[in-house]
């Protein structure tokens, strides 16, 4: 929300895939989320943050205004005057499940194969690297991962939720347009319609 924080009931399918590309991605080839299985049930925490209102100016346009002026305006952003508290409610010991796959795209190269990225992201993911420290949809919350290869024991929450709308990814092919999908919950597992990997295209 625009003021207060409030996170989705689970992941959404576009932090899902930022997780993935955090562990491998390149032009070639584009992921999609195909399933997300909820492990632990669903819970929640509140805590309040101090933010910042307004947006640091860039310095660049701002010198060059000092410069040619005399313009007295500061060159730092007073955090006593522009501070405040906001509060979050935000999910808490979560933990997924998440099955997906990748598909190649036009920048694809003659060198780019879908077996040679395959073999890749398995490397990486068993080896737990990552390009950078991939996070559920806000940097402050920071994921670990590891690659399920064997069946597991433990199964996803046992509950069935209509999770309304949420955001299924941003469509940056058309003016950075967010889509949205109707979020069904069964036997916690929630399936994502195949007809969004095609309108959408990230």
């Amino acid at each position: 929300m625009k003021v207060e924080r409030v996170s989705y009931d689970v992941i959404t399918p576009s932090a899902a895939r930022g997780i993935l590309e955090a562990i491998h991605w390149k032009p070639a080839i584009r992921w999609v989320i195909d399933e997300i299985q909820v492990m632990q049930p669903i819970a929640f925490s509140n805590i309040r943050r101090n933010e910042v209102s307004s947006i640091m100016k860039s310095p660049g346009p701002l010198m060059k205004t000092v410069s040619e002026k005399g313009s007295a305006e500061p060159f730092y952003q007073n955090t006593q005057k522009d501070r405040q508290q906001r509060a979050t409610l935000m999910l808490k010991n979560v933990e997924y499940i998440i099955k997906a796959h990748f598909e190649m795209t036009k920048k694809a190269g003659d060198d780019d194969t879908e077996e040679k990225h395959y073999n890749i992201f398995l490397r990486r993911a068993r080896k737990g690297q990552c390009h950078h420290q991939p996070y559920f949809g806000c940097r402050e919350f920071p994921v670990s991962f590891e690659l399920v290869e064997e069946p597991l024991s433990k199964t996803p929450i046992d509950e069935d939720r209509d999770l309304g709308w949420m955001l299924y990814d941003i469509n940056f092919s058309d003016d950075m347009t967010p889509k949205f999908f109707r979020a069904q919950m069964h036997k916690g597992i929630i399936t994502i319609p195949e007809s969004f990997h095609k309108e959408v295209n990230v």
